[in-house]
C-alpha cells in the first residue's frame, strides 16, 4: 500500500533496517526524556523488539490489505544519517470532544478512531525543518494515494515545537475544552481538500 521509500528535497523515507536499532534507541530515548535507560540491555531488547514489529508492518500490512501504518526512518539524503521517524499511526481516543471532528450524532463519551500521524527528530537535527519536509510528505501520500479525508496529531499543550510543525503543514490547531482525558490536549487537523 505505501511505496517503499518516499523522498522529498532533502529526505528519504523509508522503512527501518535492523541497523538502525542503537541510532533510533538514543533518538526515542533522548526526545522522550528516558535517556537513563540507553545503556539498560533491557530497554534496547524491548526497542529492538518494537523495531522488529516496525519492519514487519512494512511487510504484513500491505499483504493484509490494512492502512500502512507503522514508523518509518527518516534519512538526510545528503549524509546518509538516520535522524528521526514518521508514521501514521491509529488513534483511538474520546475525539467527538473536539468540536472540529464531532459528527454532531453522538454524546462524545465513546471513542471513535482517526487517521494520525507522528513525528520525532533526533535533538541536534531540529529547527532545520525536518519535521515539517517529512510530515508534509506523509500527509500528501495520506490524501493523493490513500485518498483519506483527514489526518490528524496530538501533542501536549507544553510542546509548542510539535505544534509549530502542525501549523506550517497546514493543520488546524484545536484544544480539548474538557480536562479529561489529561492526554488529549492538542489536536491538529487537516483535511483533503481534493475529495
Amino acid at each position: 500500500m505505501l511505496q517503499t521509500t518516499i523522498e522529498t528535497e532533502r529526505l528519504e523515507i523509508r522503512p527501518f533496517e535492523l541497523d538502525d536499532l542503537t541510532i533510533i534507541h538514543r533518538i526515542l530515548d533522548q526526545t522522550f526524556g528516558s535517556i537513563d535507560k540507553m545503556p539498560d540491555k533491557t530497554a534496547l531488547q524491548e526497542r529492538r523488539s518494537w523495531l522488529e514489529w516496525s519492519i514487519l508492518n512494512q511487510k504484513w500490512f500491505p499483504q493484509l490489505h490494512q492502512p500502512p501504518y507503522g514508523d518509518r526512518a527518516i534519512v538526510l539524503k545528503s549524509t546518509r544519517a538516520l535522524i528521526g521517524s514518521v508514521g501514521y499511526v491509529p488513534l483511538l481516543d474520546v475525539y467527538e470532544r473536539i468540536p472540529e471532528l464531532s459528527s454532531g450524532l453522538s454524546s462524545g463519551d465513546y471513542a471513535t478512531t482517526e487517521f494520525g500521524l507522528f513525528w520525532v527528530i533526533d535533538p541536534p537535527h531540529q529547527r532545520h525543518g525536518y519535521a515539517t519536509e517529512a510530515a508534509q510528505a506523509m500527509i500528501a501520500y495520506a490524501f493523493k494515494e490513500l485518498k483519506l479525508k483527514r489526518v490528524i496529531a496530538t501533542t501536549e499543550y507544553t510542546n509548542t515545537a510539535s505544534q509549530g510543525v502542525m501549523q506550517k503543514v497546514g493543520m488546524q490547531i484545536t484544544h480539548n475544552s474538557l480536562t479529561e482525558p489529561f492526554w488529549l490536549q492538542i489536536v491538529g487537523v487537516i483535511e483533503n481538500k481534493h475529495i
